[in-house]
């Protein structure tokens, strides 16, 4: 998989959205390259060779498309959700699949998601539309963990898959299954710009008033995401920087650079350098951290340790540590693409706030970047004023909400 993308557009506004939609056909879809039908298997039933091949023939999946996160995941969280992976095929020519997308259900708010400490996390941007947390919904697998989703398919075939999704889930489960039908369809993490987004709002658009539904496509949150110029070391970057900004970057590193030499390394044993990070996280958040000693704090474990053993064997997933003379002060988990690392979560030593370790963390996730020819640096969800300081962009990601009527 790779990411390829050099900047997102803004998400639509309310008034692009409803234009979209009033525009989509409501009778019939248009012309496809092939009708295609929606199969929904169980995600173990798909092999990873296949499951990645589609995944790479989309250039917006991301690391979050991939088997090995998906499959940690569920190894991990299956007891909050249930599985619902759908398999797109072509009924003319039976064979390999021509995409998966990765979808689960399971209610807004679970009577164990409490202990589990599972919530949907939502940053700062604009309120989303309510729903019911007695309400079952249609998730993209593994949301509450993923920063990114879309559907696992080549360009090309979008509008089919699209178009098959919305037809599979406008139509009532079997009566054998003893299933209830769907209250919401609520896919989270679209990328702004991803035509994966684009075909889906059109499909389930097209259904939008004879099925009685309603369908919000909406900003969800922001990645900010600092886009390196073209320039040789760390200090040509820091000249691209406003003179608040840049001095206060160089103050701190020269500062902890006279405490001794400051190193960020890979992991060369993730596995069992993991409660490393463990304890350096749960000193920075402590309450609030994802390994307390409760069953959610034992899924998280989980769930790190199954995604090291899986995507650390080709290394998209990387362990690091930061040091200063020596001595651990941070350490971070990062996925490695072709043109950059998307950081996905850190712990520091609140001990050694002196030597400022986020900064020092960035500042060297720079220098390798550069050193690499890498051009990204993606901060991931969520807008803490510190990824600004570093010249991060937002790109937005969005949702996409179907809501049945109610009476």
């Amino acid at each position: 998989m790779t990411q390829t993308l050099e900047r997102e557009p803004a998400c639509p506004g309310a008034d692009e959205v409803a234009k979209a939609v009033t525009a989509a056909p409501k009778i019939r879809p248009g012309p496809f390259a092939r009708r295609l039908r929606a199969e929904q298997r169980s995600f173990d039933s798909v092999r990873p060779e296949v499951w990645d091949a589609l995944a790479a023939a989309n250039p917006w999946a991301t690391p979050f498309s991939g088997w090995a996160f998906h499959r940690a995941w569920w190894d991990a969280y299956s007891g909050s959700a249930h599985d619902q992976t759908l398999v797109i095929v072509d009924p003319a020519a039976p064979g390999q699949p021509v995409a998966v997308v990765p979808l689960m259900h399971r209610h807004e708010v679970e009577p164990s998601d409490a202990v589990n400490e599972a919530h949907m996390r939502h940053g700062s941007a604009p309120p989303l539309t309510p729903v019911e947390p007695h309400a079952k919904a249609i998730f993209f697998g593994a949301s509450y963990h993923a920063d990114y989703a879309t559907l696992l398919a080549a360009p090309a075939d979008l509008a089919a898959v699209a178009e098959a999704v919305a037809k599979h889930l406008a139509a009532a489960p079997p009566a054998r299954d003893g299933e209830t039908p769907w209250d919401v369809i609520d896919l989270r993490r679209l990328r702004c710009g991803d035509p994966s987004a684009e075909e889906l709002a059109a499909a389930f658009g097209r259904r939008e008033m004879a099925a009685r539904w309603t369908m919000n496509l909406e900003r969800e949150d922001v990645c900010p995401v600092l886009t390196l110029p073209d320039v040789a070391d760390f200090d040509g970057y820091l000249a691209t920087l406003d003179k608040k900004n840049r001095h206060e970057i160089r103050r701190k590193v020269r500062r902890a650079e006279s405490h001794g030499e400051v190193r960020l390394d890979d992991s060369p044993d993730p596995l069992r350098d993991l409660e490393g990070f463990i304890d350096l996280h749960q000193k920075r958040w402590g309450a609030e951290g994802l390994f307390r000693p409760t069953p959610g704090g034992a899924a998280s474990r989980r769930f790190l340790t199954r995604l090291l053993e899986l995507m650390g064997r080709d290394g998209t997933a990387r362990l690091t540590f930061l040091t200063v003379g020596g001595r651990p002060i941070a350490s971070g988990i990062h996925f490695e693409t072709p043109d950059g690392y998307l950081y996905y979560n850190a712990g520091v030593d609140p001990d050694a706030r002196d030597l400022s370790p986020g900064v020092l963390m960035v500042a060297r996730y720079i220098e390798r970047a550069i050193a690499t020819g890498k051009r990204r640096l993606d901060f991931l969800r969520g807008d803490e004023s510190y990824k600004y300081a570093w010249g991060a962009i937002d790109e937005p990601i969005q949702r996409l909400l179907v809501r049945r009527a109610t009476s």
